[in-house]
């Protein structure tokens, strides 16, 4: 039993390790903003098109953005609890309960 425990404990340390590593890419207006976010949420990088620095349109660009970041989050998200599910697949995990801790 300790050493199930124990390779369930390597195994959700090595997938926080994989999510942390994690890097993937929200686009927005067509792909006009695209956002870079690792798998903890910090923002690595961010791209706008040239064609959104007018006056006028800094609302948009603004947007834009927030809906980028969404985007990538929501794609973060999605692929941890992809890998969280493989993970505790057969486990009586409580419903609502997020992993990892």
């Amino acid at each position: 039993m300790m050493g199930k425990v124990k390779e369930m404990q390597a195994k959700m340390e090595k997938m926080q390790a994989d999510i942390a590593a994690l890097e993937v890419e929200g686009t927005a207006g067509g792909g006009l903003v695209t956002v870079k976010m690792n798998g903890k949420g910090e923002m690595l990088g961010l791209k706008i098109d040239p064609s959104l620095f007018k006056e006028d349109d800094i609302e948009i660009l603004e947007d834009l953005i927030v809906a980028a970041h969404k985007s990538a989050k929501d794609r973060a998200e999605q692929i941890t609890a992809e890998k969280t599910k493989e993970l505790t697949a057969g486990l009586p995990i409580p419903p609502g309960m997020k992993l990892p801790f």
